[in-house]
């Protein structure tokens, strides 16, 4: 990224009686935004439109390590469709982490909504199966699947998350970050999609940090787009990822 910046602002033409301060700031801010803003766009609410017109349910796996808030990001997210009239179903294929199961069972409780679960140590693959086969015969609108929490270097989670992928077809693999997490979030990011592919990101934690460097390299590093993040602990707090704001908190923040 500062290669890129470097040599970008390298090549801009200065007067002498120019503001150069203000004038690298905008071009600065130029090319945080075309960071920030990939080329290839994902409009969730129009794909899960699309789907139900098709009398198919919209199928999301989550990936990332333990600690993000990947289960409570579920959950928001769950609520926000149901406050955008779509039916949703939870699935957790984590069947690895203790308390998982009672986890996502507590959110799906309070939402009001279906969950599929197999037991401890079975087939994660298995219940993301089960779960879209589920969603399919009862006309369901969006199934989003939990998976277990796990660091980019252990190779047998990584590979039972190929393995979800691929038994479930997903539209959508979503990674989740901790926004606090700085470069951690990257090399995560960066891990996971050498193994399945990535489509975009949800970064948890905004509220907390103060510049959002985070989103950069991560979509950077991606480049795919952020669709949402997380600003705060309720159902509620999962906003849209607005690329500007970023881009002026980092700016304002020197």
């Amino acid at each position: 990224i500062c290669s890129e910046i470097e040599r970008r602002l390298s090549g801009l033409r200065i007067s002498r009686l120019a503001d150069r301060r203000r004038l690298i700031k905008e071009e600065l801010r130029k090319i945080l935004l075309e960071i920030l803003e990939p080329k290839e766009k994902v409009d969730l609410m129009k794909l899960i439109e699309d789907k139900r017109r098709s009398k198919k349910p919209c199928v999301m796996v989550f990936v990332g390590i333990n600690g993000t808030g990947k289960t409570t990001t579920i959950a928001k997210l769950a609520y926000l469709l149901q406050k955008n009239n779509y039916s949703v179903a939870l699935a957790c294929s984590d069947t690895f982490r203790a308390g998982s199961i009672e986890q996502l069972s507590i959110h799906a409780k309070r939402l009001g909504v279906p969950m599929i679960k197999h037991q401890y140590g079975s087939d994660a693959a298995a219940v993301a199966y089960d779960a879209v086969k589920y969603a399919e015969a009862r006309g369901i609108n969006a199934v989003l699947i939990d998976t277990a929490g796990r660091m980019q270097t252990d190779k047998n989670l990584l590979l039972e998350m190929e393995k979800i992928v691929r038994i479930s077809n997903p539209d959508l693999v979503i990674f989740v970050g901790d926004s606090l997490s700085g470069n951690d979030a990257v090399l995560q990011a960066e891990e996971f999609g050498k193994v399945i592919r990535i489509d975009g990101s949800i970064l948890t934690k905004m509220d907390a940090d103060a510049k959002g460097g985070a989103a950069i390299s991560i979509t950077y590093i991606t480049k795919k787009p952020i669709l949402y993040v997380g600003t705060g602990q309720g159902y509620a707090d999962l906003k849209p990822f607005n690329p500007k704001e970023i881009v002026n908190r980092i700016l304002e923040a020197d």
